[in-house]
């Protein structure tokens, strides 16, 4: 800690930066593990693992079986902030621990606040219904009577999706893990080797300025259209026919990216820890403002910091779990450049809930930068989503408790839904479509067991990603 204090005391005298990231030397790793280096710009290299199993027969049948969903919605936006979402297609709901068939159910409309978490979703009409007299009570109480406003913003969807198990065996998925702010593809080490084990084909990039990725000089390097662009060129490289998103904290924002950019080829979407469907902003009131070489003596407290909120126990294990996965190893000017460039308007509410690929949330119970309500709201705006809690897990739940995300992440790639009885299901007209709040079900999961819970501990304040 001290030789980092006087480094930072000589790079404020001096003015020079000692902020420079060179690539890490792996001992161990060669051809075999999969390491390559990819040049997305002229000077811009990632380094990137991409394990390709071997697979005898290459010229294996692709799967024709597929479940066919209606996608159909109408999202207004009104100018008080208030968002409807009116599903008109098909809406499933799964357990996808247990690896039940999906059921397709009856249209709803789902109403909420924008960016607000701290209200209930609410009826578009603030008046209240007047009382029925009391020989109208047994008659059915007619349908809810809309106040008619201009809305502000009207998007329509409607599409069909292609939803199949995907399997290792299949030569046509590809598995993309995304790392956030201050992490490596080392991180994921326990998810690479498990799903390369059963056959799928990995790929994992390093950002620009993380692990043994080139760290650019400057600032609009690490802005989050910069960094896209870069995951752009590193999917459209390894990208197969059905490709499967997983991202962690920052990395969920660029996930989503990807699958509003390339919705045919996205098959399914993985998001750990990644907060909710709000549009990114820097905070201007946070410690990553202060000048790099500040940040550079302060380094030792941000990462016992990190430690500290990243990890439900701060134990040797969990120090040992961080050192291997290169976790927070990253210069001062590439954390105050990463943290400031945070700054997505367009990934708002309506953005999220335009998404149309069944997606997985998976928060670990202690996390201390995400609050549990913002993984909640992501699930009640998005059309097809399955949120799964780990009790033992923090926010970096997939090295705490690596089997019990390996299970939830295989079975979610293998779910396929069931719309044997959709045409059992008669489809109402607008009149006869009932609000209703949307309602999330929540699964604690631990590594020995697995139960069902209905109330939620308190969140945190929300922090950046």
């Amino acid at each position: 800690m001290l030789t980092s204090i006087t480094e930072g005391i000589l790079c404020c005298l001096t003015g020079k930066t000692t902020n420079v990231v060179l690539p890490v030397e792996s001992s161990d790793a060669g051809p075999a593990d999969g390491f390559e280096f990819v040049e997305v710009k002229p000077g811009r290299v990632l380094r990137v693992r991409h394990i390709l199993p071997e697979r005898p027969d290459a010229t294996e049948p692709q799967p024709e079986q597929s479940s066919i969903v209606h996608c159909k919605r109408k999202i207004t936006v009104y100018r008080n902030g208030q968002l409807v979402i009116e599903n008109l297609g098909d809406v499933l709901h799964s357990e996808i621990l247990q690896c039940q068939n999906g059921d397709v159910e009856q249209c709803s409309t789902v109403e909420v606040e924008l960016a607000d978490y701290s209200t209930a979703p609410s009826s578009p009409d603030p008046k209240p219904a007047p009382p029925l007299p009391a020989s109208d009570q047994q008659r059915p109480a007619p349908p809810p009577r809309r106040r008619r406003r201009k809305p502000k913003r009207t998007v329509v969807i409607d599409s069909e999706r292609h939803i199949t198990s995907c399997k290792g065996t299949h030569s046509d998925v590809a598995l993309f893990f995304i790392h956030g702010v201050g992490g490596s593809l080392d991180i994921w080490g326990r998810q690479l080797d498990f799903f390369s084990r059963l056959g799928y084909e990995v790929v994992a990039p390093d950002l620009a300025g993380h692990g043994a990725s080139t760290a650019p000089q400057i600032a609009a390097a690490y802005t989050f259209y910069a960094l896209a662009e870069d995951l752009r060129a590193i999917f459209k490289r390894y990208a197969r026919k059905r490709n499967i998103l997983i991202g962690h904290s920052y990395g969920v924002s660029f996930c989503t990216f990807l699958a509003h950019e390339y919705p045919e080829q996205v098959h399914k979407v993985v998001m750990i820890n990644g907060g909710g469907p709000t549009a990114l902003e820097p905070s201007l009131c946070s410690i990553f403002q202060l000048p790099s070489c500040v940040l550079h003596c302060l380094s030792p407290c941000l990462a016992w910091s990190f430690l500290k909120a990243g990890f439900a126990r701060q134990g040797a294990k969990e120090k040992q779990l961080l050192k291997e996965g290169n976790a927070f190893n990253v210069s001062p000017f590439v954390l105050r450049a990463m943290m400031s460039g945070q700054y997505w308007p367009e990934g708002d509410e309506v953005y999220h809930a335009e998404l149309t690929v069944p997606i997985l949330l998976v928060h670990g119970l202690y996390d201390k930068f995400v609050p549990m309500d913002e993984d909640q709201r992501m699930a009640e705006i998005l059309l097809f989503a399955f949120l799964k809690v780990i009790e033992e897990g923090s926010h970096m739940v997939m090295m705490e408790c690596p089997e019990t995300v390996n299970t939830l992440l295989h079975e979610f790639f293998l779910w396929e839904p069931d719309i044997s009885g959709k045409d059992s299901v008669s489809k109402p007209t607008p009149d006869q479509t009932a609000v209703m709040d949307a309602t999330i079900a929540t699964t604690i999961t631990t590594d020995s067991a697995t139960e069902e819970t209905t109330g939620t501990p308190k969140a945190s304040k929300p922090l950046n990603k």
